[in-house]
């Protein structure tokens, strides 16, 4: 049987440079997902992104084909005229992109921007599509598919962006779907949902699914063939059990090498002792309150509710959980970006046996000295770099604010900064636009420390980074933390990367705390089904070991869903009880 889309001897290169993707082959057929598989820069996503022609105006295709089946004959895409591709694009072929705030519209509310697919493609009346659009959010995981749809990108956290993104993907029903790292922004709980319904969609439809990505527990669970690309190149190809079970290429066992897994442990670790503690929020409760459009009164969210948590000076505490689950909230009201509701505070312990400082009470000279001391790294690297400002700028500007050193002593601290990340100074001329997502993430990290902070707040700092780079990065602020005895509250959806970082483990659901424990205690016993649902998420690089969802679903569902030790319902929820060790497990008695 003919491929659904065959891609022949595909050479990709700029201007008078060497090519950057090589003669790239391989095929895919209807209802198959085949995994393209490599480091940030290797070639996987300007390789797809020929196939819809949407590569930058720079780019030059020197040689080979894509050739899409169906219709009444096969057709070369890189030969139809650009009429025909529109129509093509988001009907035949859908695309998710990796970073969702640049592919979405600021300007326009979220459902409008997923319904225009089917009001473009598949003629439907307003009302027909807006159905549609609702019944697709409610099966990506959206828990307020309404609220959803009257919503901008901006009001949203960059998992649920992800997912909204993902929606509009599969909102027509398309032959083939490229995935480009389509569930990095998201919980280990919800990727685990999306790609079941992805496989779903795939035996209703027939869709086919090419993957990019550089997790290869996702592969082992969605491939059936991989291929496996480094430096523009294809290093290994064939079926997922063949390139999994026995990698022969060097490059791609460097890849399984690099994997995080959560490791087997044999006992319960002791808890993590809490005499120096650099920050301390107290009873932090944290409502917001949300447009209706109209007349209609503003409804009013819960983002946490209750919080207590204590950073130690010198350890790491991750803040574990799913996107909305009020993880990223916590880390804005710790550095005073947000302000929380009355009778809860937020304390910095700048140095050992120091007298507090309120947080969100402070004097100028006050606020000065403590945004030296406490950084964040954010999620989304696009966003938080100026796309108007070279690299060089952005990383010299905090110390440019602090008037810290001469315009070359920040030049060196700026190259300084970059080599430790694992980047070439000669970049520092270069706009974030020329960087793949993993080095923009980098960057973002660089940017935080070159004003050696004592405290940093990571938000997701590794979930766009591949294997090989995320294990550089781990070393790396393991390395500064024990050198410089810096201090992380450490936010993540993925276990394998807390269980290699923390040093005490916060998992959150619908804004509370659920379970709070050392990472050895909390993945040899865990106690509350959401923690369970967590832990059996987790993709491995084994496609003999896949996801459980039966058991994902009972954690991951509705807390009023939970068995009746651990629910929540009507917003009561029960106390947090410490069941020995340290060990924290919101239940009844």
């Amino acid at each position: 049987m003919a491929p659904l889309l065959e891609v022949d001897g595909l050479t990709i290169g700029f201007g008078k440079a060497d090519p950057v993707v090589r003669n790239v082959s391989f095929s895919i057929q209807a209802g198959e997902t085949l995994a393209l598989v490599g480091e940030s820069g290797s070639g996987k996503t300007l390789t797809c992104r020929s196939v819809l022609r949407i590569l930058p105006q720079a780019a030059q295709i020197r040689s080979g084909r894509i050739i899409l089946a169906g219709g009444n004959a096969p057709v070369d895409m890189l030969g139809l005229r650009e009429a025909t591709m529109r129509q093509i694009r988001g009907d035949r072929i859908s695309m998710i992109f990796q970073e969702p705030m640049r592919s979405l519209s600021p300007l326009h509310r979220l459902g409008n921007q997923v319904a225009e697919v089917l009001r473009l493609h598949r003629a439907m009346s307003r009302s027909e599509a807006k159905r549609a659009v609702l019944q697709k959010f409610e099966r990506v995981g959206f828990s307020a598919p309404e609220r959803v749809w009257r919503s901008y990108p901006f009001e949203l956290s960059g998992g649920m962006r992800q997912r909204a993104m993902i929606a509009m993907a599969m909102v027509a029903k398309p032959e083939l779907l490229i995935a480009d790292e389509p569930t990095t922004a998201l919980d280990v709980t919800t990727q685990a949902q999306v790609l079941g319904l992805i496989k779903t969609l795939q035996s209703e439809t027939g869709m086919a699914v090419i993957l990019v990505t550089h997790d290869l527990g996702v592969v082992a669970n969605m491939a059936q063939q991989v291929v496996v690309m480094s430096g523009g190149r294809v290093m290994e190809s064939g079926s997922a059990p063949e390139v999994l079970g026995h990698p022969e290429h060097g490059y791609t066992r460097k890849l399984f090498a690099a994997a995080t897994m959560i490791p087997e442990v044999a006992a319960p670790a002791r808890a993590v002792a809490h005499q120096d503690v650099i920050l301390k929020m107290r009873d932090v409760t944290k409502t917001f309150a949300l447009r209706a459009g109209g007349w209609r009164k503003p409804t009013t969210v819960t983002a946490c509710k209750d919080v207590n948590l204590e950073v130690v000076r010198g350890k790491t505490l991750a803040v574990v959980g799913e996107s909305g689950s009020g993880k990223t909230t916590c880390a804005q009201m710790a550095l005073g970006a947000v302000t929380p509701d009355p009778g809860g505070e937020v304390l910095f312990y700048p140095e050992p046996e120091a007298p507090p400082l309120p947080v969100h009470s402070m004097s100028a000279a006050q606020r000065s000295a403590f945004q030296r001391q406490a950084q964040m790294v954010f999620q989304d690297p696009y966003s938080s770099l100026s796309p108007r400002m070279r690299i060089g700028a952005a990383l010299t500007e905090p110390l440019e604010i602090h008037g810290i050193g001469s315009r070359a002593d920040r030049r060196d601290k700026a190259a300084a900064m970059l080599n430790l990340v694992g980047l070439n100074p000669d970049m520092m001329t270069r706009y974030p636009h020329a960087f793949s997502g993993g080095q923009r993430q980098r960057l973002s990290i660089a940017r935080a420390l070159t004003l050696d902070p004592k405290l940093l707040i990571c938000d997701e700092p590794t979930s766009a980074l591949d294997v090989s780079v995320q294990e550089q990065i781990l070393m790396l602020l393991e390395d500064i933390r024990d050198r410089a005895s810096l201090s992380y509250l450490f936010i993540s959806h993925d276990l394998a990367v807390v269980a290699r970082i923390a040093d005490e483990v916060m998992v959150m659901r619908a804004g509370v705390i659920v379970e709070q424990a050392p990472p050895e205690t909390l993945f040899y016993d865990p106690r509350h089904p959401y923690t369970k649902a967590l832990i059996a998420a987790q993709p491995e690089p084994d496609i003999s070991r896949p996801i459980d969802l039966e058991l994902v679903a009972k954690g991951a569902g509705a807390p009023a869903t939970w068995p009746e030790m651990f629910r929540i319902d009507g917003g009561v929820a029960p106390a947090l009880q410490d069941i020995g060790a340290g060990h924290l497990v919101r239940c009844h008695v």
